[in-house]
């Protein structure tokens, strides 16, 4: 069931828009990650989604309900919401009494709070912290506090900005723990900015990709960073293997394309003379010291041009005429005996290759 639905949503003048024709929706319970460079208007989106902001176009309905209908029922559903900022703000006041805020405001009772609060010291890991004043704190101990408060009173929906900005990695898993367990047992809806991709990964169902004001994308993790829809989009999450060129030939599925003289075939709904990219995922590529050895229909000859370890595995870029960046295993490349300039075949099948225009 839909939680939360934007319809053409836009911010600001036309020759300066912030946000433009923003159109998703998130179910409830699930996760939706915003990835985009700094300045793409992930803030700016999030601040309209709490209905801090009004949007200069465009309408941003909430379990059904359309919110700029009235200032009271605006007023009634961001109670119905949470949002942590990037940079956490907490009351120069205990810990105890952060965490308790929200549901004092609400006039709950002091029994209720205090089963409340407990419970959430103990999900956020900040159980013995109850009277450190929360000002005191480190970063990452912050945003945990911010957290809590804003889990408190169990929003429907709760936005974060960076939850982990500027964090050290081990305040991040403290954080990312915390955002999973109270997903888990909450059956929170979130939407969540975050510059971190592998975070986005992580912890999203869905995943939308921002870029100067628009979504290029949205999809699951896996179609967002295997399955671009775009250039823009693949060079964005980090695609190591993308190459221009233009399909040549065609027969049904199955296309040849042309990349500075040399072919490579794909499965492609693309017509001949379409100018494409093509992405290939590095893990998807075999490298063999004879041709004979792959049954992939490309296979191309080339001279290793840069080797880098990384843990137990090795990443090898291939001068095929054009880059091709392959990685393997250190047992292999160990196998292989391996090393700069080395002549090498690098092999590919034809459905490891994205098409894109």
């Amino acid at each position: 069931m839909t939680l939360l639905k934007t319809v053409q949503l836009g911010y600001g003048a036309d020759c300066k828009a912030l946000l433009r024709n923003i159109t998703f929706e998130v179910e409830r319970a699930e996760v939706f990650a915003l990835i985009g460079p700094t300045g793409a208007g992930k803030t700016t989106l999030l601040r309209l989604l709490n209905l801090l902001d009004t949007p200069t176009s465009g309408k941003i309905y909430f379990n059904g309900q359309d919110t700029t209908k009235s200032t009271q029922l605006r007023l009634h559903i961001r109670r119905r919401m949470a949002m942590v900022f990037q940079k956490p703000v907490v009351f120069n006041s205990s810990v105890y009494e952060n965490i308790a805020y929200p549901l004092k405001v609400r006039g709950c009772g002091r029994k209720e709070i205090q089963t409340r609060v407990e419970e959430m010291l103990e999900i956020t890991d900040l159980k013995g912290y109850e009277k450190r004043r929360a000002r005191t704190l480190s970063g990452g101990e912050a945003q945990r506090v911010a957290l809590a408060r804003a889990m408190i009173a169990r929003p429907e929906l709760l936005l974060l900005d960076e939850p982990t900005a500027n964090l050290d990695p081990v305040s991040v898993s403290k954080i990312e723990e915390v955002l999973a367990n109270t997903i888990r047992e909450q059956k929170t809806t979130v939407i969540m900015a975050t510059h971190d991709m592998p975070q986005g990964q992580r912890l999203a169902d869905m995943i939308g990709v921002l870029m100067n004001g628009e979504i290029l994308q949205i999809g699951s993790p896996s179609e967002i960073f295997c399955s671009p829809s775009n250039k823009e989009v693949a060079e964005f999450v980090g695609v190591e293997n993308i190459l221009s060129g233009i399909i040549s030939e065609k027969d049904g599925a199955l296309v040849t394309i042309d990349i500075d003289g040399a072919t490579i075939e794909a499965i492609s709904e693309f017509a001949v003379g379409d100018k494409i990219c093509v992405i290939i995922r590095p893990e998807d590529i075999t490298f063999t010291l004879a041709k004979e050895t792959s049954s992939a229909r490309n296979v191309f000859y080339g001279e290793i041009a840069r080797m880098t370890t990384v843990g137990q595995l090795v990443r090898i870029e291939a001068d095929c005429g054009f880059p091709l960046l392959g990685v393997v295993t250190k047992r292999s490349a160990e196998e292989l005996n391996l090393n700069l300039g080395k002549n090498i075949y690098a092999s590919f099948k034809a459905t490891a290759v994205h098409v894109i225009k």
